[in-house]
């Protein structure tokens, strides 16, 4: 899939655990695992705003696209 998901790398910059962003911003644990591991089809913009507002970084510190083939002819499974 060309967009990257670098949430793990933020937390580790900011040294914020994973189950204290995903309280702070009132979503699941399993949830936010399935985020950070880009085994989602898509992200609400609530939640990613909630996210950089706890970690005080932009969108695209968290997202992040690397160009393929894939992106050009339709969905990549």
């Amino acid at each position: 899939m060309p967009i990257v998901v670098n949430l793990d790398v933020m937390l580790a910059k900011r040294k914020v655990r994973s189950n204290e962003l995903a309280r702070a911003i009132s979503i699941t644990e399993s949830n936010l695992s399935l985020l950070k591991s880009g085994r989602v089809k898509g992200v609400r913009f609530s939640t990613l705003a909630a996210i950089c507002r706890y970690l005080e970084c932009e969108p695209g510190d968290i997202l992040g696209y690397e160009r393929s083939d894939a992106d050009l002819g339709g969905e990549e499974d």
